[in-house]
């Protein structure tokens, strides 16, 4: 990281506030679920993709209409079109961040189940209005693997959550038709180690994966100590797994969402893989104020493209020091790109 740029990471250190949040759930009954899912997971079947060719003119129109403007050569990004079944860039995604066992890691852990549906309805309801030409998909974004203060029996700084956790999010999502996000931080792990174990639920069509490099660190620190790290080694084994589990199981494209929110976060951004059978998003995942987030943006999303931009509003941090610091949709809709995945912390 540069110390030029020092400033602005520093500014957003504090992401997801989830570090020890998470400690007094972490007994044995949860490790224990480690390694194998539940019956009723592994009773779903995946659908198979639709035969539907895309449709490439309306493709490279959506690109285009996400550059919105760009005149730096830079956006839309070229790479081969996806799979049928793909969900970008003919649509955007809303989604809720959290996990269960903590009222400080995400709104949707925070509220109760209803009263957080009926708030999703409605961030929702605010995209379809601000840009009725894109249709807007409600999504669960699910915590799985929680970075701990603590080292645990193996030293990893980690916590994998009981899969029934898992199961519940995926009930949860059905009656609303939403996506599910299910995401990782690997402490001390790494993401060759974690993401086989979430292989029954990443089978099934509607469920993708997000990563967080904040809460990477490997060379044995504590999380939250520092800022993660995953070069285009760690992305790509992920890209590589989900490419192999839509090519055996016949599934429409995946998403791998990368959180970053500074340089250092995501390295070697140019070699990381770009396939059909997956679809990326770096998610500017920071908190502050409008004009170090419009920044944030610029440095690191905009100018380091990959293929697909989100971006991350945190309903208290973003609103600390002024009640109107979150953006709204409408303001999103001007940024160079613009994102096709809004989260909601």
């Amino acid at each position: 990281m540069s110390k030029s740029l020092f400033p602005a990471a520093l500014a957003l250190i504090s992401m997801t506030a989830g570090i020890s949040s998470c400690n007094n759930a972490s007994s044995e009954k949860k490790q224990a679920a480690d390694s194998t899912a539940t019956k009723g997971t592994a009773a779903i079947k995946a659908a198979p993709a639709a035969n539907t060719a895309i449709d490439t003119v309306a493709y490279n129109q959506k690109l285009k209409e996400l550059a919105n403007g760009d005149t730096s050569g830079l956006w839309p990004q070229k790479f081969a079109y996806p799979l049928p079944g793909a969900i970008l860039p003919f649509n955007r995604i809303v989604a809720f961040y959290g996990n269960l066992y903590s009222t400080r890691m995400g709104i949707l852990g925070e509220l109760p189940k209803d009263q957080m549906l009926k708030k999703l309805d409605e961030e929702v309801e605010k995209w379809r209005k601000a840009d009725s030409a894109t249709p807007v998909i409600p999504a669960l974004h699910y915590i799985a693997v929680t970075a701990q203060g603590a080292p645990g029996k193996d030293g990893k700084h980690r916590l994998r959550m009981p899969f029934h956790q898992i199961d519940t999010i995926i009930n949860w999502a059905k009656p609303i038709n939403a996506l599910v996000f299910l995401d990782i931080q690997v402490g001390g792990s790494s993401v060759a180690a974690e993401t086989p174990l979430l292989e029954p639920y990443l089978k099934l069509p509607n469920v993708h994966f997000g990563i967080d490099p904040e809460f990477s660190l490997k060379n044995g620190e504590t999380p939250g100590s520092k800022i993660g790290t995953f070069n285009s080694d760690d992305i790509n084994f992920a890209v590589d797994y989900l490419a192999d589990l839509v090519r055996k199981n016949n599934l429409p494209p995946k998403i791998l969402m990368v959180h970053r929110f500074t340089q250092g976060m995501v390295t070697d951004y140019s070699k990381i893989k770009k396939v059909p059978e997956v679809q990326i998003i770096i998610d500017m995942d920071g908190w502050g104020d409008k004009i170090l987030k419009n920044s944030t943006y610029l440095r690191y999303i905009r100018k380091e493209p990959v293929e697909f931009t989100g971006f991350k509003l945190f309903y208290k941090n973003d609103t600390r020091k002024d009640p109107n610091g979150m953006f709204t949709p409408q303001e999103l809709l001007k940024l160079i790109p613009r994102p096709s995945y809004i989260q909601f912390q």
